[in-house]
Parts: structure tokens; C-alpha cells; sequence
């Protein structure tokens, strides 16, 4: 992006927020008359602390996740729907090709130490099934977390290690490379065959992949014919009435 184009984003940028700064003004003034319609504030991208996230260019982010404050996503990743990085108690790192999957979540931790946050980094071409909490901990480059894993405070996921689907690593544990780790608490349970590990580099491809397909299909337009066969099947009323 050349000076202009900085330029044209920062003043859009402050344009919209100027505009919802204003609406919470607003709203303010009108006190007790003041009418809560039920209208979606959600922003995929939001600042905290003075702190904004950065979006690599041809990263996919559906519309419904959530991306706050310091948190870095490199190209080619994806983050699908329903997600929450949070990024406010400390930074948020994810490299390039890397898919956190639906409904997941990635959060910075405090320490028990005082003055002490762990951030999150996650590597390159990493698979984060989903609905997985990951908190304070690191992934490596090309590693794997099953659906509905968690991660607590300081775990380390070294290159090519798998967490099985519903583990809890506790704090401080490092599963080591070519290794898989499952249960409650997890613990080892065998090394990965050189097909899992083909496998994990597999999944991050395919995600890459099918993230394309749906940023292409968020990005249309809105077809009008399209919005008026749905109205009428749902309220049964000619679109003609309507053009």
C-alpha cells in the first residue's frame, strides 16, 4: 500500500469511528428515552489500548470472528467464523498459512508473577481445529491442535506434535516434535507416523484453499434477484410489490 493509499484507509478509518463515536454520543443525550434497537454492533477488526491488529492482505477472515487489539496475522492464514483472538493483556502472533477453525479461541495470559503476561505465537502452516481454547501458549511451525483442545498458560507445541482432539495440556508442558498428546490431563501417547505428519501439512493446504473460496464468496455483492426470490419464499410476498 504507496502514501495514498495509507492515507485514504487512515481517513476512512477515522470516518467510521468518528461515526460511531458520534452514535454513542447520541445515544448518551437521549437518557432514559433512549430506544435499544437490536441492530449488530459486531467489528471483526477492533482497537484496544491503543492497540490495532494487522491483517496480512490476502488473509481470509470471516465476517463473523473477532480481532482485537494487538494481534499480527500473517498472509494466507485464515480465521473462520464464530472466532476470538484477543489481543489486550499482551500480543497476538500468527504466521502465514495457518487456519484457526470455527468458534475458537486465542487469548493472552497474565502470569502469577507479577508484571508477567505469556503472549500467544503460533507458527507457520498450523492447523487449529475447532472450538480449541488457547491461552497464553505457543504452537510451532507446522503443528497440529484437535478440536476442542486446550492449551493453558506457557504450553509450548514443538513442529510437527499433534494434540489430540479434547486434551488438556497443562501449564508449562512442552510436547516435544513428533509426538502426539491426548487425555485429561494430557500426557504422551505415541510417536506420529510419517503420514500424520504429511497429514498436518495437508490440512493447513486445504484450509489455505477453501479459506480462498469463501473470501471470494463474501466478497460479492449483494444480487438483488437473488435477495427477492429468498423474500418471497420467506414472507410470501410478490417481488414485484417491491422492485
Amino acid at each position: 500500500m504507496g502514501t495514498l493509499g495509507r492515507a485514504a484507509y487512515t481517513f476512512g478509518f477515522w470516518i467510521r469511528e468518528t461515526g460511531q463515536a458520534m452514535d454513542r454520543l447520541g445515544s448518551r443525550l437521549q437518557g432514559n428515552n433512549y430506544f435499544k434497537e437490536q441492530l449488530s454492533r459486531h467489528r471483526t477488526l477492533m482497537n484496544v489500548y491503543n492497540k490495532a491488529p494487522t491483517v496480512a492482505k490476502d488473509a481470509f477472515v470471516a465476517p463473523s470472528a473477532s480481532i482485537i487489539g494487538d494481534v499480527q496475522v500473517g498472509a494466507g492464514s485464515s480465521i473462520w467464523y464464530g472466532c476470538v483472538l484477543r489481543g489486550d493483556v499482551n500480543s497476538i502472533s500468527i504466521g502465514s498459512g495457518t487456519n484457526i477453525q470455527d468458534h475458537s479461541l486465542v487469548h493472552v495470559a497474565k502470569s502469577n508473577l507479577p508484571g508477567k503476561v505469556h503472549p500467544i505465537v503460533i507458527g507457520d502452516n498450523v492447523t487449529i481445529g475447532h472450538s480449541a481454547v488457547l491461552h497464553g501458549c505457543t504452537v510451532e511451525n507446522e503443528a497440529f491442535v484437535g478440536m476442542k483442545a486446550t492449551l493453558l498458560d506457557g504450553v509450548v507445541v514443538e513442529k510437527h506434535a499433534m494434540v489430540a482432539a479434547g486434551a488438556l495440556v497443562r501449564q508449562g508442558t512442552r510436547i516435544p516434535t513428533g509426538e502426539v498428546w491426548g487425555g485429561n490431563p494430557a500426557k504422551f501417547l505415541r510417536k506420529l507416523k510419517d503420514e500424520e505428519i504429511a497429514f498436518i501439512s495437508k490440512s493447513a493446504t486445504n484450509y489455505a484453499s477453501l479459506a480462498k473460496d469463501h473470501a471470494d464468496e463474501n466478497g460479492k455483492a449483494l444480487d438483488k434477484d437473488e435477495f427477492l426470490k429468498v423474500f418471497q419464499k420467506k414472507a410470501n410476498v410478490d417481488p414485484s410489490l417491491i422492485q
